[in-house]
């Protein structure tokens, strides 16, 4: 079974990492034990996401982000995130990152949390996100990157099939700016790095 295939179908894992990150002090507590991340920057970058912009928010997981806004659009591959995600929306979507349904600059914000470490080409999801939003639109998210003190969990979570190859914030870095992005801001934390960049 593929990388993606796993996470299109496992919905054990799927269930348990929606359980944990929705809770907020578990999810307080797991990510700064798992990967020395203060969880405070990924809830703060959601919440400075405009409410009014036309959305696109992939892999919208269990809902973190998901706004019950017909503007903001819920994506993912997994049937089991998207059942979970119905609790705060409607707006539902099964989707692939890398062939997304949509034209080219249709959307003003592309949200991409907690995923970009999960598939095999990362690179080109971002090129994909990139050619779905506007220009002067806005791509925020966040990605555990390679190159930190948890590079061992990393690595045992790759060999397990949860995780694909990432790379470095430096690498995260050459992404964005290769996928045609600007004004390019990255907030390492431990092990993971959020991101946002310009159209």
């Amino acid at each position: 079974m593929d990388l993606r295939d796993r996470w299109k179908t496992d919905r054990f894992s799927a269930a348990l990492y929606d359980f944990a990150v929705q809770n907020r002090p578990l999810s307080r507590l797991g990510a700064r034990v798992l990967w020395n991340y203060d969880i405070t920057h990924l809830r703060q970058s959601i919440a400075a996401a405009p409410a009014d912009a036309l959305t696109l928010d992939i892999p919208c997981g269990g809902g973190l982000a998901v706004r019950d806004n017909p503007r903001h659009v819920a994506a993912d591959l997994s049937w089991t995130m998207l059942t979970r995600a119905r609790r705060k929306t409607k707006t539902l979507l099964q989707a692939d990152i890398y062939a997304l349904p949509f034209a080219d600059s249709t959307f003003d914000l592309c949200l991409t949390y907690n995923g970009l470490h999960c598939l095999p080409d990362p690179a080109a999801a971002l090129r994909e996100l990139t050619r779905v939003l506007r220009p002067g639109g806005t791509l925020r998210g966040t990605t555990l990157v390679r190159g930190t003190s948890r590079d061992f969990l990393y690595k045992l979570m790759k060999r397990l099939g949860a995780f694909g190859p990432s790379g470095t914030t430096a690498d995260l870095h050459d992404w964005l700016t290769s996928a045609g992005l600007t004004s390019i801001a990255l907030t390492p934390s431990g092990a993971v790095t959020g991101f946002t960049a310009r159209k």
